[in-house]
């Protein structure tokens, strides 16, 4: 993970473990790809329609001050949400800490 977007929850360097395939929900961290084939760590918030109608997600950053969220990019369509982040695995919490 990059940058300070995700701060306090998240740090540079942080290495997650994520699930591909599970649902979303409110809340969650997941992984997911904007429109310019970035692939970002973001707060999914609240479902939305994407364009064409397509499911979605609105997606912010935990630090509003920092990076590209869903306030610059719009609503991400729910197949470009790719993976839910389960725990930070790196550096090393005391014990699995779930986000």
């Amino acid at each position: 993970m990059g940058g300070d977007s995700m701060r306090p929850t998240l740090r540079p360097g942080d290495r997650l473990l994520v699930r591909y395939a599970v649902p979303v929900t409110p809340g969650a961290l997941v992984l997911a790809r904007f429109a310019d084939g970035t692939l970002a760590v973001k707060r999914a918030t609240e479902r939305r329609t994407a364009r064409a109608g397509e499911p979605g997600w609105w997606l912010l950053s935990d630090n509003p001050e920092q990076g590209v969220d869903s306030r610059h990019r719009g609503v991400v369509a729910e197949k470009d949400v790719v993976a839910v982040v389960r725990a930070r695995v790196w550096p090393r919490p005391g014990r699995a800490s779930r986000l």
